[in-house]
């Protein structure tokens, strides 16, 4: 079955400041900005900015199963809010994705829209001169391939060890020149 993103998920844009981020070492809030997840599409929580706002809303709140999407830059990926961050705001060009824990699975669709066939098509969607931004009406209308929750479930942790998988090789071949080299090196030294 597929289905537009907003069938599946509230989408929201991240809070807009008025002005730039001040931190405060005493700050009863964390933003989280670009900055902050890296180029796997990992948060680290641990260099959030925190600052003031006693008047924030609840519902600005990023919660545990959340998805960050980056709608600015050169990839328009999704990362996973995997733990409880306490006060935490995304802020604003991100987008904040809350899926329907009935409907589709928080690492399932990061996993689909961080795929290359739906970058391609986001890509498509971007929109802007300079810098390509990806609007919210565009993520809202985005097609979303949703089988049921238990092989959704199971393409996440067949993807997810696919990625260890190749981790792991990339490390081994690394090891095995290492290796080599030196073997070489130390043959090319052997003078008898």
């Amino acid at each position: 079955m597929t289905t537009k993103l907003a069938e599946v998920a509230e989408i929201r844009m991240g809070y807009t400041f008025r002005s730039r981020l001040e931190p405060e070492m005493g700050g009863d809030v964390a933003v989280i900005q670009m900055k902050d997840i890296d180029d796997s599409n990992l948060l680290h929580p641990e260099n959030l900015v925190r600052i003031q706002m006693p008047e924030l809303k609840d519902k600005h709140l990023v919660q545990e199963g959340d998805l960050m999407f980056k709608s600015r830059g050169v990839s328009n990926a999704a990362s996973l809010v995997a733990g409880n961050l306490g006060r935490t705001v995304l802020a604003a060009p991100m987008m904040l994705i809350r899926p329907d824990a009935n409907k589709v699975d928080a690492a399932y669709l990061q996993w689909f829209i961080n795929q290359p066939s739906t970058q391609n098509i986001l890509s498509a969607q971007a929109a802007g001169t300079a810098v390509k931004m990806i609007s919210k009406a565009a993520l809202e209308q985005l097609v979303i391939a949703i089988p049921p929750l238990e092989t959704q479930r199971r393409i996440v942790e067949i993807g997810r060890i696919a990625s260890l998988e190749a981790r792991i090789t990339t490390e081994l071949m690394v090891r095995r020149k290492v290796l080599i080299e030196r073997i070489l090196m130390r043959e090319a030294q052997d003078v008898r």
